[in-house]
């Protein structure tokens, strides 16, 4: 919950106070389609440093929130999150990104947002006007540890969703960590 609160606050942080107090209002309520892709466009601009190579990408409508847009170009495809690569942690991910960064969008500047990596392939969808799944159903708060993780389950405990799966200890060896991509 801290790891949660601190990015959370950092991301609050990059923002003028009134921003964080009037998008919502002047945006984000009256405006929520034009504000969900703004805001999929300024990310994918804004985060190539910590995620990497991206591309903006259309959404189901039928996906959406209502009000929140027709899906165009309200996506963002990270193609190897280089934050989830070089962290190899799945609980990093959920605890430091996946989490605070949606709740800010949702809580902060007032727009819906689904975070779903694959940690099969490191790829990474940020789905803007998008509800996230409750974690008892969102399979990645079930994911064990991957085989290299650098704490050895220590950060586990910060998941708020436990499965008796992720606690045997073959659970822990189940996945294995990608090669890191090769330099260009």
């Amino acid at each position: 919950a801290e790891a949660r609160a601190r990015t959370r606050a950092v991301l609050r942080s990059l923002f003028p106070t009134f921003i964080i107090k009037l998008f919502p209002l002047m945006f984000a309520g009256p405006f929520p389609a034009f504000s969900a892709k703004m805001n999929a466009f300024i990310t994918s601009k804004s985060c190539v440093w910590l995620m990497g190579k991206n591309d903006l990408f259309d959404l189901e409508p039928l996906d959406l929130d209502p009000l929140w847009g027709d899906g165009k170009s309200q996506g963002l495809r990270i193609e190897r999150c280089r934050f989830l690569e070089e962290s190899a942690c799945a609980s990093v991910c959920i605890n430091t990104c996946k989490v605070p960064t949606q709740e800010f969008f949702i809580k902060d500047m007032g727009i819906p947002l689904s975070i779903e990596p694959n940690y099969d392939t490191f790829e990474c969808l940020f789905k803007f006007g998008k509800t996230p799944s409750k974690q008892a159903e969102d399979d990645v708060f079930h994911t064990p540890c991957f085989l290299l993780c650098p704490s050895k389950g220590g950060l586990r405990e910060a998941h708020s969703q436990r499965t008796s799966l992720e606690a045997s200890p073959s659970a822990s060896m189940s996945l294995s960590l990608l090669p890191p991509t090769p330099p260009p």
